[in-house]
């Protein structure tokens, strides 16, 4: 006698799944969004590029609480369920989103403003760790067999969309309710408040999706023991592969997400709400893309994709941020972004489906999960402040050169990647 374990309606849990990734992803992002108006509030008064210096600090010691969520919630995952680690998962991002949205000014209780901030951060850290490995997991399990491409494509769609809210929020408030100086007040607080209640709504969406049928049927079989010292004993080449591929995955796409809001005010020129314009209508078409790339994953192969990121991406990235530092006008602009948007696509658009596919299920979400956050920590999260640090040093173009060197990483890698497209998700030998 079998048991079905087949989701009960794959195409709810796959958008109960994705709706969640993408709160989780807004909250995170509307940090990153909004600093250019909270940073003074949280830090001393001083030069701009200082404060932001600072904000983009603390969002990295954000990123330093990614490895310890990847492990934790990976673990959870793995033995109860990617539904009760997600559930956890954004438990503890709206938690975060509570203590931003209260707490009071550096000029109301000094240094504990930055430490509430920095404290808040840690745990939407934690929380985001854990998001990943999961929700890709997730989404890839639920998905059938063929089209596992497309359908955890979903997760970066969402994760853009996330993005792509925080900065529409922002636009929608610079350009129809409130002046600079009320943002800098107090305005910025209404994206986190905002975040807060996406996210409660948000837990009761996840306790109503299906368990994915890989875990189902672990659970149902003769349940092989997950965890870290199982990951590394078993799946040592697998976790370098995926720490590997995170290098320049993470590096280029926060620098050509995150950070070119600020470099698009700061280096070329464009006023704040200018900046949030472009980057908004580039990140629409960003997000069009990711399917597409993913049903193309499908039919032609995972690895086409990965070696079409990384080669036009060493060759690429140095000419496109001089170029867009360089740009006169948004429309340059935008079609500028764009262009590096379809670059890092071929790695964004297969980043679920070829990760999760090199591993097991009983380790599968911890495989996933925490290497990609362990890179995330120490590239990823430091992507901005590496950025501003070489502008204040005079040396810009440094970090064009970084990014490169980051994404030829993640091409010598893929050569050692396995084919991923195959009957059933397992790789070809």
């Amino acid at each position: 006698m079998t048991t079905d374990t087949r989701s009960r309606n794959p195409v709810r849990s796959v958008i109960g799944g994705s709706l969640g990734n993408l709160v989780e992803w807004y909250d995170w992002y509307i940090y990153s969004a909004f600093s250019l108006y909270f940073a003074k509030s949280f830090f001393p008064a001083g030069d701009a590029t200082a404060q932001l210096l600072s904000a983009s600090v603390v969002f990295a010691i954000g990123f330093l609480m990614r490895p310890l969520g990847g492990w934790l919630l990976g673990i959870l995952a793995d033995r109860h369920g990617r539904k009760s680690a997600l559930t956890w998962s954004i438990t503890l991002m709206c938690a975060g989103s509570l203590i931003i949205t209260c707490v009071p000014t550096y000029a109301s209780i000094g240094i504990w403003a930055p430490v509430l901030l920095t404290l808040a951060r840690m745990a939407q850290g934690l929380s985001l760790g854990g998001e990943f490995g999961t929700a890709a997991t997730y989404l890839t399990e639920i998905a059938p067999p063929d089209k596992r491409g497309f359908w955890s494509s979903f997760q970066y769609v969402t994760l853009i969309a996330g993005q792509l809210l925080a900065l529409a929020l922002l636009v929608t408030l610079q350009f129809f309710f409130l002046t600079e100086a009320q943002l800098e007040a107090w305005g910025w607080r209404i994206a986190f408040a905002t975040g807060a209640i996406l996210a409660i709504s948000v837990f009761w969406l996840r306790r109503g999706i299906d368990e994915t049928p890989d875990f189902l049927e672990e659970s149902h079989g003769k349940r092989r023991k997950g965890g870290l010292m199982t990951l590394i004993r078993e799946q040592p080449r697998q976790v370098a592969l995926v720490f590997g591929l995170s290098i320049g995955s993470n590096v280029s796409f926060y620098a050509f997400t995150t950070y070119m809001q600020k470099y698009l005010v700061a280096s070329a020129g464009f006023a704040k709400d200018q900046a949030s314009l472009v980057c908004s209508a580039a990140l629409i078409f960003y997000i069009v893309i990711q399917p597409l790339l993913g049903a193309l994953s499908d039919r032609i192969g995972r690895k086409p994709l990965l070696y079409w990121c990384w080669i036009t991406g060493v060759i690429g990235t140095v000419p496109l941020f001089t170029a867009i530092g360089a740009a006169t006008g948004m429309v340059e602009a935008f079609l500028l972004i764009c262009v590096a948007y379809l670059i890092i696509s071929g790695s964004s658009a297969t980043s679920a489906v070829v990760k999760a596919e090199l591993f097991p299920a009983h380790v599968r979400a911890l495989g996933v999960g925490l290497p990609y956050a362990v890179s995330q920590a120490i590239f990823g999260g430091t992507a901005e402040s590496v950025a501003l640090s070489f502008k204040s040093a005079g040396i810009e173009s440094a970090f064009f050169w970084y990014v490169a060197g980051c994404m030829g990483i993640a091409l010598i890698t893929t050569l050692f990647v396995p084919e991923t497209r195959w009957p059933g998700g397992r790789p070809k030998r």
